[in-house]
């Protein structure tokens, strides 16, 4: 991907939910819940604080994490789906 996030922005690959189907109902599109965990695809450099300085960024690529439900910007770059969010929108970082 040819894409690099400016400040304390992340770009995320939001992970596909798998579906559990039950009997033959048919749930649409639009009533899905959106996902709430992801992958980093890209991380910028950090946050410049008030006095200058680089705080660099707690998250880096390949980390999965856990983001508000209705949090960043979707963007579809190459036919895939992401998300460009802050890092102050990320939740959690997931263990493995």
């Amino acid at each position: 991907m040819n894409i690099k996030p400016l400040a304390d922005r992340v770009v995320v690959k939001p992970l596909e939910i798998e579906e559990a189907k039950v009997g033959s109902i048919y749930i649409p599109e639009t009533a899905k819940e959106k996902p709430q965990e992801g992958e980093i695809i890209a991380a910028g450099p950090g946050k410049i604080s008030d006095s200058g300085e680089l705080v660099k960024m707690q998250v880096k690529v390949g980390n999965r994490v856990l983001y508000g439900k209705y949090s960043g910007t979707e963007v579809t770059i190459d036919g895939e789906d992401y998300l460009i969010m802050r890092e102050s929108d990320i939740l959690a970082i997931i263990k493995e």
